[in-house]
């Protein structure tokens, strides 16, 4: 059996097991939620379409966590005008099981979700597992692209730490690119972010991108 839902004005074809990524929703791991916006209802040949919902037919899922998806990048410039401004966004989603399609007016099985409640709760902070941060050295230099040279240039600005770096803010990243002329490299490399990375215990990127050069 299959079910074409619609959330966060997008269209879904779901069926049962399967995990689906949609615009943000409120709710933890673990909770249960209803989808009872079902535009069609499949089962083999039988197939019963909404006009413009189907009655009583409701699709319940399990969250599994919040989530981000990729960067998108905005760059907008001004010609003649020496204006140009790169940003980022990392759009919020939600990770989502489909546990049951019901039809009928049927409610959503509370004992399945409670029995998949426990699961997910204790796998969860396994993934979160990070190294000590005392175990991190608050070097700027540890960010990917920033050599000896360029390290020894930001110090002379004052700027020596991963922590100072993770705390930009768009403004002081345009100031910075002009004072020591960096032609965007802040935004292009990704500083900011590589340094929330690092301060959050996660490995460098150049070592990241060289183990998996080495596995190609």
């Amino acid at each position: 059996m299959y079910a074409v839902i619609k959330t966060g004005g997008k269209q879904y074809r779901v069926a049962a097991e399967d995990i689906i990524k949609i615009e943000k929703v409120d709710g933890d791991a673990g909770e249960v939620i209803a989808f009872d916006t079902v535009l069609m209802v499949g089962d083999g040949d039988d197939v019963t379409i909404g006009a413009p919902l189907v009655d009583g037919a409701i699709v319940a899922g399990e969250i599994l966590g919040q989530d981000r998806n990729r960067k998108i990048i905005i760059f907008k410039k001004k010609r003649r005008k020496h204006y140009r401004r790169r940003n980022g966004h990392r759009q919020h989603v939600t990770l989502v099981k489909i546990t049951e399609i019901l039809t009928g007016g049927k409610k959503p099985s509370a004992k399945k979700a409670a029995k998949a409640t426990p699961a997910k709760e204790t796998k969860a902070p396994a993934k979160q597992v990070a190294p000590a941060k005392s175990d991190i050295k608050d070097d700027v230099e540890l960010i990917g692209g920033v050599g000896p040279a360029l390290a020894k240039k930001l110090n002379a600005a004052g700027i020596t730490t991963l922590t100072q770096v993770s705390k930009w803010k768009a403004k002081d990243v345009e100031k910075i690119n002009d004072e020591l002329s960096l032609g965007g490299r802040i935004e292009r490399e990704e500083w900011v972010e590589q340094a929330k990375e690092l301060l959050a215990g996660k490995p460098p990127r150049a070592k990241v991108d060289q183990a998996a050069a080495k596995k190609k």
